[in-house]
């Protein structure tokens, strides 16, 4: 049975009269992996400034373990220590082309494996087969050797 680690329900953010978020529901599993994917000017930055306490929600409930987040009893720092976000830029590392980029954290994490050294070239070619398959799923192939 998994643990539900995060619970978003019917998360609203205005700024004036404009409605950023529209009744927003989702949760999280522990070992989940989520990303969030919209249009420029879509919200997905304000969702990730709310869940993170950036933004205070117009409405709505955000549970942290069943735990309210938006009650102003929760420590802020703590609760940051466990909920991250990777805020957007146009660039990733420039030095690398977007295949680099996607395969970049898997190859920092095999080199610390033993045997490495002995296995370097049949891990880079999965590391490089799983970050071509990444970049098809969001439809970016044709960028794979774009700077």
């Amino acid at each position: 049975m998994s643990e539900t680690i995060l619970t978003i329900s019917h998360l609203r953010k205005d700024f004036g009269s404009n409605q950023v978020l529209k009744d927003v529901d989702f949760q999280v599993e522990k070992g989940d992996v989520t990303c969030i994917i919209g249009a420029s000017g879509s919200g997905k930055s304000t969702l990730l400034r709310c869940i993170n306490l950036l933004e205070t929600p117009t409405s709505g409930e955000i549970l942290f373990h069943g735990q309210s987040i938006l009650t102003g009893k929760v420590d802020q720092c703590a609760y940051r220590a466990k909920v991250g976000m990777v805020f957007q830029s146009f660039h990733l590392f420039p030095q690398y082309t977007a295949l680099e980029n996607v395969m970049l954290a898997g190859e920092l994490l095999a080199k610390e494996q033993p045997g490495y050294k002995a296995n370097k070239k049949a891990i880079h070619a999965q590391l490089e087969q799983q970050a071509k398959e990444l970049l098809a799923q969001l439809g970016l192939s044709e960028r794979a050797g774009h700077y």
